[in-house]
């Protein structure tokens, strides 16, 4: 896991920086998604009174380790302190906070002392899964998680990468959560292995929290190459080769060593992949976007302050491939045409044209093909991380759940009446 060892002295002057403000944005509708007492805690930190921090902390997220590594921090976007000079280190000191408090050994099981006798079903294992058990569980539920996958997490576990997250992290807070008394059922696909309906019978809730897996695809000329990957079916298997040590899972045609690697989308996921070729060996990694690129500083004529700030960043994957290769791999406004094919069906090229962002008469702006760009790119292997485009369907369809126009399933949660049901009795629906 890449991460800086703590350093009180920061530390200090850090939380020293946090306004105490009347009004904390970083908290707000555009900072914490989940509304982190930030200021609470930074206090507590300066003041030398971690025991206390971690209490704090823990009143708003179950998981601190894990928002601490891996969130984008909206909340540093949204602090005030950051509308003339840079923000404070807020995610830094989150993640000080839990890993001392785990340290110090002061998160310990609290198992429920009383059960309700309610016995809550949970499809998922990712963050909205766990966090959905952890509260369920406190208050006394019988909650069983079931997990298609081998291991409990989602994409805690298998989709962000060890050196983002390391995986001893996760399962110590997994561990501590079936200590406290919730069951945890790994390689069971409800909807396939198991009949959804049994579970909404034999349960007095079911909370569907699948997260969104199907992954957004390219048509283009080409695309049926051996060697073009969607991002997880790269980065899962790598996941698993490390955790299962000793047994190789890694199918070599899902290895990036020795290959001119091309990976399209710039996101997180991107960056993941980016990281991952590399630490395989990969000969070179070309990470193209579509959309152009972000300016240094914050524009606050159309992102001002406390959105959070569109501004050009280089991640951990992005600053190593400075580091090997002597320049940035990325390229922005870049739109894939085609991938090149060898006569025995592999890519062996990805041809791209740059993209001019104009308004349309409908006032969207949208890509437009720049004449006379084309390139062509060496590629043995092209990864595709262009986001997700919403929830499988065949748990869905087992439900007999409803999907709105973005295929989120269709709930009646209204802000600041958060009850997650769908339409179906008994089936809730989250994360």
């Amino acid at each position: 896991e890449l991460q800086a060892p703590r350093n009180e002295v920061s530390l200090e002057t850090q939380s020293a920086r946090c306004m105490d403000c009347g009004v904390p944005f970083c908290q707000s509708d555009n900072g914490c998604p989940i509304g982190n007492k930030i200021p609470n805690w930074n206090d507590l930190v300066y003041k030398n009174k971690w025991q206390d921090a971690i209490k704090h902390l823990h009143l708003t997220n179950n998981f601190p380790e894990f928002t601490g590594r891996a969130c984008p921090a909206p909340c540093e976007g949204a602090c005030v302190l950051g509308i003339n000079e840079d923000p404070v280190s807020i995610k830094s000191i989150e993640n000080a906070i839990i890993d001392h408090a785990w340290d110090q050994g002061w998160i310990v099981a609290k198992p429920p002392k009383t059960r309700t006798g309610k016995k809550i079903a949970i499809i998922g294992s990712g963050p909205a899964g766990l966090a959905a058990a952890d509260q369920l569980n406190k208050v006394g539920h019988s909650v069983t998680i079931y997990e298609r996958n081998d291991r409990a997490g989602g994409l805690l576990m298998y989709g962000i990468p060890n050196m983002k997250l390391d995986k001893s992290v996760v399962e110590r807070r997994i561990n501590l959560m079936i200590e406290e008394g919730v069951v945890v059922k790994t390689g069971v696909n409800v909807g396939r292995d198991i009949d959804a309906q049994s579970l909404v019978d034999a349960n007095d809730a079911v909370l569907v929290c699948v997260g969104s897996t199907v992954p957004r695809d390219i048509n283009v000329p080409g695309r049926k190459s051996s060697g073009i990957h969607f991002a997880m079916d790269f980065l899962e298997p790598n996941m698993r080769s490390l955790l299962d040590e000793g047994v190789p899972t890694t199918d070599p045609a899902l290895s990036a060593k020795d290959k001119h690697v091309v990976v399209i989308g710039g996101g997180d996921t991107g960056t993941d992949c980016v990281g991952t070729a590399l630490r395989q060996g990969a000969k070179s990694v070309l990470n193209f976007e579509i959309v152009e690129r972000p300016p240094q500083m914050r524009d606050s004529s159309v992102n001002p302050w406390p959105l959070f700030p569109r501004v050009f960043r280089t991640d951990y994957g992005h600053e190593e491939n400075i580091l090997l290769h002597g320049k940035d791999q990325r390229d922005y406004s870049v739109m894939t045409e085609e991938f090149l094919t060898s006569q025995d069906g592999r890519v062996t090229g990805v041809s791209t044209i740059e993209a001019s962002w104009i308004k349309n008469n409908h006032g969207v702006v949208m890509p437009q093909r720049k004449p006379e760009t084309q390139k062509i790119h060496q590629a043995d292997m092209v990864l595709l991380a262009m986001g997700f485009t919403g929830p499988e369907r065949y748990l869905i369809d087992n439900l007999g759940l409803k999907q709105d126009a973005r295929t989120n399933i269709v709930t009646t949660s209204k802000y600041k009446n958060l009850n997650y049901r769908t339409g179906i009795n008994k089936v809730y629906a989250a994360g």
